[in-house]
């Protein structure tokens, strides 16, 4: 890496976050209702990210962890690596869907209160250009566009360290309440 290579030091920078995060991490699993029921969508991830609660199976499925996130708005960063490959070696739109679902419906589940859930109504995802696994690392971010009692929206953007953008999504998530 030189001073003058913004994407190798984005890479570092990316790196060193998802070492920090993995570092806490739990193993993955579904915490039960009764260590969840009291807990609003931040406290949820923040939980998480302490190592209190499991670690997202999908996330570890699809090689991605949570980086960040905040009331509204949510980031993951995934490794987009050959082993999600179509057979024309760019990597498949399903993982950049899965990627980018995840950061807008977490950023609307960063707004609900404790006793709140959400389900995903819509997702519609444009894919801007090819992802392979040569760019490294990606990172999806996701921002709430309105929050309501029954119905979210948010958007989201898929990047690479290189600062292109690959794909980007919106979606609308049922808001549900949970039986404690």
């Amino acid at each position: 890496m030189t001073a003058h290579d913004p994407t190798a030091a984005a890479l570092a920078r990316w790196e060193a976050d998802e070492s920090r995060v993995r570092a806490t991490l739990a193993p993955p699993g579904v915490a039960r209702p009764e260590q969840i029921a009291h807990l609003s969508g931040l406290e949820w991830f923040a939980a998480i990210g302490r190592g209190e609660l499991p670690s997202v199976p999908i996330g570890a499925t699809m090689d991605f962890v949570p980086i960040e996130f905040e009331h509204g708005r949510f980031v993951f960063q995934g490794r987009p690596s050959l082993r999600f490959a179509n057979p024309m070696g760019t990597v498949h739109g399903g993982w950049i869907a899965t990627l980018l679902d995840s950061c807008v419906a977490c950023a609307i589940h960063t707004t609900l209160p404790a006793g709140r859930a959400y389900t995903t109504a819509e997702l519609k995802v444009s894919y801007v250009r090819a992802l392979t696994p040569q760019v490294g690392l990606v990172r999806a971010e996701g921002r709430i566009l309105n929050a309501g009692r029954q119905v979210g929206f948010a958007e989201g953007r898929l990047i690479g360290a290189d600062g292109k953008l690959y794909a980007h999504a919106t979606t609308t998530c049922v808001v549900l309440t949970t039986h404690r």
